[in-house]
């Protein structure tokens, strides 16, 4: 390739079988890998500052142009376990619900969920630092990622989006794929996708160099988090973008 193709990645544990080949020598000529959290990724598409990354959904419809690049993304056809609205009272009893800063999908998604799947009349209130401290009482939080299987020991009660998300529309959810601003070389997109294949095909090499005292990484990798970017995970996309509000 002529041109450097900067990569936003993502260094939560849920993307690491995605980019087990690059930390094992992988190379694709002239890409470069920047690690963020997804929030961090996404504002550095938006503003040309990397040509491709492992983004939100939710800032798909903010993109002047974008192409879905893999074959493979984060998503969910039960169950995701890292992205839940904890709380120490039932669900119909929140009052206030705090938002994870470190996604915009997530954060999307528990909107639209609590208007028209839960239909809570709840404030919303942007999350500081040590948000999880507040979560008790009647307010709530978003909290995902790693974060969230510490907060699944500590709350009394722990409602899954994807689950939620699955019940309400019957569709599985895509939380994050690779999505560029540009169009990118055809020999690229087929070296990146064998590369993230490479990772899947091994989860227990993935599970052995990583660890996770609150929660089993082999079941998160295999029965969690669905990665292949199938026709019905495109569905669920598709539907998800359509509630949110036009940029």
């Amino acid at each position: 390739m002529d041109k450097t193709v900067k990569v936003g990645a993502v260094s939560y544990l849920n993307t690491k079988p995605l980019m087990y080949a690059f930390k094992h020598g992988l190379r694709i000529e002239g890409m470069e890998i920047v690690e963020e959290y997804p929030a961090k990724i996404a504002s550095m598409l938006l503003s040309n500052e990397i040509d491709v990354g492992l983004v939100p959904v939710a800032i798909i419809p903010k993109l002047k142009e974008h192409y879905i690049i893999s074959n493979y993304c984060i998503g969910a056809e039960q169950e995701v376990a890292s992205v839940c609205l904890f709380s120490e009272v039932p669900i119909e009893q929140i009052e206030k619900v705090i938002l994870d800063y470190q996604s915009k999908t997530s954060v999307a998604l528990a909107r639209v969920l609590i208007e028209h799947y839960w239909k809570l009349p709840v404030i919303f209130e942007e999350a500081g630092i040590n948000f999880r401290d507040e979560i008790k009482g009647t307010t709530a939080a978003v909290v995902i990622g790693d974060r969230a299987f510490e907060q699944r020991k500590i709350s009394a009660f722990n409602y899954d989006l994807a689950a939620a998300w699955i019940d309400f529309t019957g569709l599985p959810f895509v939380f994050a794929a690779w999505v560029s601003n540009k169009q990118l070389p055809e020999d690229f997109i087929l070296q990146f996708n064998e590369a993230n294949k490479k990772g899947l095909q091994n989860i227990d090499a993935v599970v052995s160099e990583n660890s996770s005292p609150n929660y089993d990484l082999k079941k998160y990798y295999t029965e969690n988090i669905s990665y292949e970017l199938t026709a019905g995970k495109r569905q669920g996309l598709e539907k998800f973008l359509r509630f949110l509000p036009k940029p």
